[in-house]
C-alpha cells in the first residue's frame, strides 16, 4: 500500500501528460495490462466525442494497433466503447465474449470483436470514468497480457482492483488539470500571452503597450491562436484555450 501512496503522490506532482502517463503504465504493466488506451475529449456531443483533433489519445500499443483504434475510428465499433458512454465505474471484458458467443452483439460490434481477436485483444478492463461535464468524457481500456484469460483477469482485479482503480483516477484528474496536447498545433508564447491579455480584459491597445510590440502585431498573434484553436472569434479562442488548459499555466507545465 505504501508503494501506492508514493505512485499516487508522484502522479499528483507531475508537471506534463507524458510524466503522468508513464507512471501510470508502469503500475498497470506490473499488474498484466502492458496494453493500455486512454482516451479524453472535452466536446462530446449524444452521438460522437466530437472532433477527434480535439481529444487527447494516449496508448502503449504498437503504432499500428494505435492508429487503427484512435485515428481510424476503430474504438467506435466496439463493444466496450459502448459500455463505457453508457455507464461510470469498470468492467471487466468477460460479458463481450458471452455476448458475442451468444450472438447477441450488433453486426458491427461483433466483426469489432472479431478483428480484436485476430490481433490478440481479448480480455481485459474498461473504466470509465465520472465527468462533471455533460461535454467531456474520459476512459481506460487495460488489455490483458497475452495468454491472461477472464478468469486471470478476475482474480487479478479482485486482488488489485482497488489500487488499479486509484491509480487509474488519480492519472485521469491530474491529466484534466494539464494542458492538452491533442493534434492540434500548440499555441506560441506569445499567442498564449496575448490571449491570457485578453481574459484579462485588456484592449489590443493595451495588450501591444504590455507586450512591448505593435497592435498590429497583437492582431496578428490572436489570428494565429484562433487558427490553431480552429475557432472564428477571439472570445471562442480565450474559451477554448482555457478549457483545453493552454491559458494561465506555469511555464514549467506548458507543453512545447
Amino acid at each position: 500500500m505504501s508503494e501506492v501512496l508514493q505512485l499516487l503522490s508522484r502522479i499528483a506532482q507531475s508537471t506534463s501528460v507524458d510524466a503522468v502517463w508513464e507512471a501510470c503504465t508502469a503500475c498497470f504493466r506490473d499488474n498484466g495490462f502492458s496494453r493500455a488506451n486512454y482516451g479524453y475529449t472535452r466536446y462530446r456531443t449524444e452521438k460522437n466525442i466530437g472532433d477527434p483533433d480535439d481529444a487527447l489519445y494516449l496508448s502503449t500499443n504498437a503504432a499500428e494497433y494505435a492508429k487503427l483504434y484512435f485515428r481510424d475510428g476503430f474504438y467506435a465499433k466496439t463493444p466496450m466503447y459502448r459500455w463505457v458512454t453508457q455507464n461510470d465505474g469498470a468492467c471487466t471484458w468477460r460479458w463481450v465474449t458471452e455476448a458475442y458467443e451468444a450472438g447477441t452483439l450488433p453486426p458491427s460490434e461483433a466483426e469489432a470483436v472479431r478483428l480484436n481477436i485476430s490481433m490478440g485483444v481479448i480480455a481485459g478492463i474498461s473504466i470509465s470514468f465520472p465527468e462533471t461535464s455533460a461535454r467531456s468524457k474520459g476512459a481506460l481500456g487495460l488489455i490483458a497480457d497475452e495468454g491472461l484469460t477472464h478468469d486471470d483477469v478476475d482474480r487479478i482485479w479482485a486482488k488489485h482492483g482497488d489500487e488499479i482503480m486509484a491509480v487509474a483516477n488519480m492519472m485521469h484528474l491530474k491529466i484534466t488539470q494539464l494542458p492538452l496536447n491533442s493534434n492540434r498545433r500548440c499555441l506560441t508564447d506569445r499567442q498564449r500571452q496575448a490571449l491570457e491579455w485578453v481574459a484579462d480584459g485588456k484592449t489590443t491597445q493595451d495588450i501591444a503597450i504590455l507586450m512591448g510590440v505593435s497592435a498590429a502585431m497583437i492582431e496578428k498573434h490572436l489570428r494565429l491562436a484562433r487558427d490553431t484553436l480552429d475557432v472564428e472569434t477571439t472570445a471562442q479562442a480565450v474559451a477554448k484555450a482555457a478549457m483545453l488548459n493552454m491559458i494561465f499555466q506555469r511555464a514549467t507545465d506548458t507543453i512545447q
